[in-house]
């Protein structure tokens, strides 16, 4: 399984020509399983709400459309992962949604596929090589 960070996804669903091309033929070939954390719903429609993205439908409707891809698990909490949060390895900034999507690539050792430099950086995460 990979891990897709937030703008990931919501660049795969949305905007795909953001994406490199190497993360877009990763998306499209691979076989094995994606999913994103819970916590990517939340910022989803956290960004949506406050106005900071546009959706082309209701955020419900666009989490049914988003999800429908038949590769696309969500991952929900639970205490190992909220407690890996909080206990990260090294130095990691302070942003707890990313540490929440961190702590849950760590907990199912599942590797990570973002743009994020913050992460990208961060030593203790097993990232998809792109």
């Amino acid at each position: 399984m990979n891990l897709l960070d937030t703008h990931i996804w919501f660049w795969w669903v949305s905007s795909p020509e953001l994406l490199s091309r190497s993360q877009r033929e990763f998306l499209e070939n691979t076989a094995d399983q994606l999913a994103v954390s819970i916590i990517s719903l939340w910022e989803i429609s956290l960004l949506e709400s406050k106005g900071r993205i546009d959706l082309p439908k209701p955020v419900k409707e666009w989490f049914v459309m988003a999800l429908d891809e038949p590769k696309i698990d969500v991952i929900d909490l639970n205490s190992d992962i909220v407690i890996e949060s909080n206990n990260l390895p090294g130095s990691f900034h302070r942003d707890p949604a990313d540490r929440m999507i961190v702590a849950t690539s760590r907990i199912l050792k599942a590797p990570l596929m973002t743009s994020d430099s913050k992460i990208l950086k961060y030593e203790f995460v097993d990232k998809v090589g792109l």
